[in-house]
């Protein structure tokens, strides 16, 4: 085996198993499949790691670090992380602790991370501090200072590391002045991991003054601001963050907030007062949440007045259509915006087939689609595959696809399983193909061509 083999692997699950597949697998009773690749000389991590968590999970703690050695050996990193991580769920914490140790003094930022919580959770708080400070401008590891000084009750000493880090002064790393909008803080999620610290000490009112007082980043769609006032049932201050100039993602959270309390009314109210600025995104959430009530009716009626020809619009639109029992009326919707555009591209035409078939047109929908223009590209084969598989033609959708290009075997793969062809699907993932150089990046330059 070869490190920078496994990553490439890994990281594009190319000519191997991916993870969920393993998983479609293992629960469809293909256990020797998995045991057999996870064993093999060429080993398929995936499978590798699926079945030595399954031992673990037997208590066969032993047999399930003999399985990872063999990738643990090549000195990638994430097979020793998921060797550590099962040791020390099985109680050998001090060896996962120096499986983990020389991959930190190697420079692995997740290793130093990793070590440091380990090393917590096993009585040498101390040392997992001092391993953490010189490294704070680092999301993960600030992350993790977090965690450690709390423990250990040091949680004014990392706020005040946290709020050096937003002092005044700093200046962008490329032009070197302040006022560039590339003088961002380091970490990014300083702000909120600050907010955390007083969170968690109990000092809830300076938290959310933290939050108010800097800018902060949203990620994943979660405005820390609002997840903070929703923790503390602060509700009515976070219907006067939504009115005023907060964003859509604190709608969405007030909105989940208020449903999971049974108050759908004040979940309809909270995305139809957020205003214009993001009415896109809200008109979206409250169809769906108007959907999930038996109010699709409705929720059609409000995308219909967006009156746009987005695609994630109109494909929100088409479903709810479909499952109102109103396919005809997503039909004449996609025509009448075929009419207004002059044209009809792929991304608005795919919307078109599950609507006919819902209309018993299925074999129409074929037709239409092999004859459009983009209809014999790739990403639309696989789209027809799909079309198949839904009106239980599987056979047909695995006629359609094409074995040689790696993007279809992972349409194809999936549908081989389900059809009892496992050791055919296998052998199809895992077949070497020529490897293209990746791009080359585009870095910062202040000269023509910029």
């Amino acid at each position: 085996m070869d490190a920078a083999v496994l990553h490439r692997r890994a990281a594009w699950h190319d000519e191997c198993v991916p993870p969920d597949l393993v998983d479609r697998l293992l629960a469809l009773g293909h256990i020797e499949v998995v045991r057999g690749l996870a064993s093999a000389e060429d080993g398929d991590w995936f499978c590798a790691r699926a079945w030595a968590r399954l031992l673990a999970g037997r208590s066969e703690l032993d047999e399930a670090v003999a399985v990872l050695a063999p990738y643990v050996g090549t000195g990638w990193w994430p097979a020793v992380e998921e060797a550590a991580r099962l040791l020390d769920a099985g109680g050998r914490g001090e060896e996962a602790i120096a499986l983990v140790r020389p991959f930190e003094r190697d420079g692995e930022r997740v290793a130093l991370r990793d070590l440091a919580l380990l090393l917590a959770r096993h009585g040498q708080g101390e040392e997992a501090y001092e391993l953490l400070v010189p490294h704070l401008t680092d999301r993960l590891v600030a992350e993790a200072l977090v965690d450690v000084g709390l423990g250990l009750g040091r949680g004014d000493e990392v706020a005040e590391l946290l709020e050096a880090r937003l002092a005044p002064g700093k200046v962008c790393p490329r032009c070197g002045t302040p006022q560039c909008p590339g003088a961002s803080v380091e970490p990014f999620n300083v702000v909120s991991l600050l907010a955390s610290v007083r969170e968690q000490q109990g000092r809830t009112d300076e938290a959310l003054a933290v939050l108010r007082a800097y800018d902060f980043t949203v990620v994943n769609n979660r405005d820390p601001l609002a997840e903070l006032l929703v923790r503390h049932d602060r509700l009515d201050e976070l219907r006067a963050y939504v009115a005023g100039e907060g964003p859509w993602e604190a709608a969405r959270q007030l909105a989940e907030a208020l449903e999971a309390r049974g108050d759908v009314a004040g979940a309809v109210d909270a995305y139809r007062s957020h205003g214009e600025e993001d009415r896109w995104h809200t008109s979206y959430l409250l169809a769906q949440l108007l959907a999930r009530h038996g109010r699709g009716a409705e929720g059609i009626e409000v995308l219909r007045a967006l009156g746009s020809a987005e695609d994630w619009i109109v494909d929100a639109l088409c479903e709810l259509f479909a499952a109102e029992g109103r396919a005809e009326e997503g039909l004449a919707h996609l025509d009448a915006l075929k009419a207004r555009r002059g044209q009809e591209e792929w991304e608005l035409f795919r919307l078109r087939g599950p609507l006919m078939a819902a209309c018993g047109r299925l074999d129409e929908a074929l037709a239409e689609a092999s004859a459009h223009p983009e209809g014999r590209d790739p990403y639309a084969q696989q789209w027809l595959a799909h079309l198949l598989v839904e009106a239980g033609r599987p056979e047909e959708a695995v006629a359609l696809l094409d074995t040689d290009r790696l993007e279809q075997t992972r349409v194809l793969a999936p549908l081989l399983i389900d059809l009892g062809r496992a050791e055919e699907a296998v052998t199809l993932l895992r077949t070497p193909r020529p490897q293209v150089p990746p791009p080359q990046p585009i870095g910062y330059s202040d000269c023509p061509p910029f």
